[in-house]
């Protein structure tokens, strides 16, 4: 079982980093052999990109759905991201490949992505009673406590001032 820490911890990465989402969405479940080789693409692009840790995956949860399967990636930047995606020699250009020759756009299923390119703590996250999650599996996990228990200490200002009385 994961380990869950009960303590109310934020997350840490150092320098500029890029949040990727990408999915494969089941639109005709009844056709198994359009969507499965699909599903089963993702899974093998993250072991190879855990097993070469200079491509620049920093950290990623995979979620499985029905009838949504997402991939929240961590990268190091967006040319580390767009250097994996066009490498012949990786997982991802044959995967891209197969998918337009058989799938392209008939409908069966759907793929997206998204990419968010993160400046040097303009983020923010905690976690309470989790595993090391999220940004905390591609950063360094922390106590959210003085000028990080709030929300505005963790995107980098100071500790709220305390509330004020309205009359």
């Amino acid at each position: 079982m994961t380990q869950i820490i009960t303590n109310r911890m934020t997350a840490e990465l150092a320098g500029d980093f890029v949040v990727f989402l990408i999915g494969m969405r089941i639109n005709k479940p009844w056709k198994p052999h359009r969507w499965l080789p699909v599903a089963r693409t993702m899974p093998q692009m993250l072991r190879e990109l855990g097993a070469q840790p200079t491509l620049g995956l920093l950290g990623y949860h995979l979620q499985l759905g029905f009838p949504v399967i997402l991939s929240v990636q961590y990268w190091r930047s967006f040319e580390h991201l767009t250097a994996y995606a066009s490498n012949r020699a990786a997982a991802h250009l044959p995967a891209w490949a197969a998918f337009n020759k058989t799938i392209a756009s008939n409908g069966d299923v759907g793929i997206w992505h998204e990419t968010y390119q993160i400046a040097a703590g303009n983020y923010e996250v905690v976690y309470n009673n989790m595993p090391a999650f999220g940004l905390g599996t591609a950063g360094q996990l922390i106590p959210a406590s003085g000028r990080k228990s709030a929300a505005a200490g963790r995107m980098g200002g100071s500790e709220p001032a305390a509330p004020t009385s309205v009359e």
